[in-house]
């Protein structure tokens, strides 16, 4: 109700407001007219000379009346945007359509349209539309790309009105705009056995008994169409309904894809950067993953994990696999530095309990970090770690005088020694390359260890 009377409380502030809108739109020929006119009346009321008077009058209200019509006229314009798609990768072209629709009796004049986008996404487009008639529609459309990622808002709106004898102009900003998601660079995978797993279900390290055939002695209500034969008889007798044995589903192999976003970790920036690369070296494992049935989990540096709706917050079983991926591919195409020092907040997510596969995107490291991420090998069924260097990528040399050993050197042989599948990512690198190579040391590891330890 408040609101309601707020509205008509302001009406005839509104009027005066439109009248000087419409009144300031005029153009250069709408006040030339319009000045013509009042000195024409002015010199008719002088001299007494009638049919002077009505040729003033007539240049005088013509551009009153364009710029009275044109105000009513700009309100019964409507404008929608559709993107096609609206997430898309990095490097990729997305479609922006737009529709005009003229929902009025009166037909409009000359359509001048503008929408507002970041300037990565392109130039600002424009568009300029022919009369439309009452009822008519009009639809353009225009393209938009990016190589970075992130969130880019497209709108409002703008359109430019002018009638049919150029006396006004006016403008009108829509105020609805839409959000193109621009995600991480995805590379295809081979499907590997880096931690003895051939595929999500069935194959993991760590099964359950449903696995081998048992059944989950916690019953449920029995179904129309449930075998009588899985009759739970004593739940049947406690709960005085009939209850049925269930079948347990089998136990999604696990992964979670460790992301180090801190921003002492990394120096440069742009699309070629380190950061940039191991955050698109996230993603595509993400997808890899959730293409072979596994459960996953993303998974940062200061301890934030996505999704969340399932177990622990893995994907959970019964979740889609593109709807988990969506999930994640947003989050990664807004993930930015962090202000961590270490990665301890990460470890005591993962100190409850194994986490099965660990793929971990590694920026520079100290000792302590090492030996962090020691512990999180003694937590996973399996562990990669993918490893960039700041002065490779840089093109610098090493801080290190002399024939000794490089910190990254170093730090990559302790998490060898920890268990690690370890693997220095050099400049512009390939993960498909890369992830052969993790792939090939693994099995190396293994034949010279007789077994993959847990």
């Amino acid at each position: 109700m408040s609101t309601a009377g707020a509205v008509h409380a302001d009406d005839d502030r509104g009027d005066r407001s439109g009248l000087r809108t419409a009144l300031a739109g005029l153009t250069t020929r709408g006040r030339s007219f319009l000045a013509a006119g009042i000195a024409a009346a002015i010199c008719a009321y002088v001299l007494g000379q009638s049919d002077l008077l009505r040729v003033g009058l007539l240049l005088a209200v013509l551009p009153l009346v364009c710029a009275a019509v044109l105000y009513r006229t700009r309100y019964r314009v409507a404008g929608s945007r559709r993107l096609s798609p609206g997430r898309v990768p990095a490097g990729s072209e997305a479609r922006v359509h737009l529709r005009m629709d003229n929902v009025s009796r009166m037909p409009t004049g000359l359509l001048m349209l503008q929408d507002r986008v970041p300037y990565v996404l392109g130039p600002r487009p424009r568009f300029v539309l022919d009369r439309m008639e009452a009822g008519g529609r009009r639809e353009v459309s225009y393209r938009v790309r990016s190589d970075l990622r992130g969130r880019y808002p497209l709108g409002p709106l703008q359109l430019r009105l002018s009638d049919p004898f150029g006396m006004c102009e006016l403008n009108r900003s829509f105020s609805s705009y839409d959000t193109l998601t621009v995600t991480p660079r995805v590379e295809a995978l081979p499907p590997v056995r880096l931690s003895g797993e051939s595929k999500g279900y069935g194959d993991g390290l760590q099964r359950s008994l449903a696995l081998a055939g048992e059944d989950d002695v916690i019953p449920r209500g029995y179904r129309y169409g449930d075998d009588l034969r899985r009759v739970h008889w004593r739940s049947t007798a406690r709960y005085g309904e009939l209850m049925v044995r269930r079948e347990e589903q089998p136990q999604r192999a696990r992964c979670t894809v460790l992301l180090d976003t801190r921003a002492i970790a990394y120096e440069g920036a742009g699309p070629d950067s380190a950061f940039e690369w191991a955050v698109s070296g996230a993603a595509s494992v993400l997808v890899h993953m959730l293409e072979r049935g596994f459960s996953v989990r993303l998974l940062t540096d200061t301890g934030d994990s996505v999704p969340g709706e399932g177990a622990e917050g893995f994907s959970g079983v019964h979740q889609e696999s593109a709807d988990a991926a969506g999930l994640m591919m947003d989050m990664l195409a807004v993930v930015d530095h962090s202000d961590e020092e270490g990665l301890s907040r990460a470890y005591d997510v993962m100190r409850s309990g194994s986490e099965g596969l660990l793929v971990a995107f590694l920026g520079d490291l100290d000792d302590e970090q090492a030996a962090v991420l020691a512990r999180m090998r003694q937590r996973s069924g399996g562990a990669v770690a993918f490893l960039l260097d700041s002065d490779d990528w840089l093109g610098e040399p090493s801080d290190v005088p002399g024939p000794g050993e490089r910190p990254a050197e170093e730090h990559l042989r302790m998490l060898r020694e920890s268990g690690w599948t370890a693997v220095a990512v050099e400049r512009g690198a390939s993960l498909e390359r890369l992830w052969r190579q993790a792939d090939r040391e693994r099995s190396g590891l293994v034949a010279a260890g007789g077994g993959e330890g847990s």
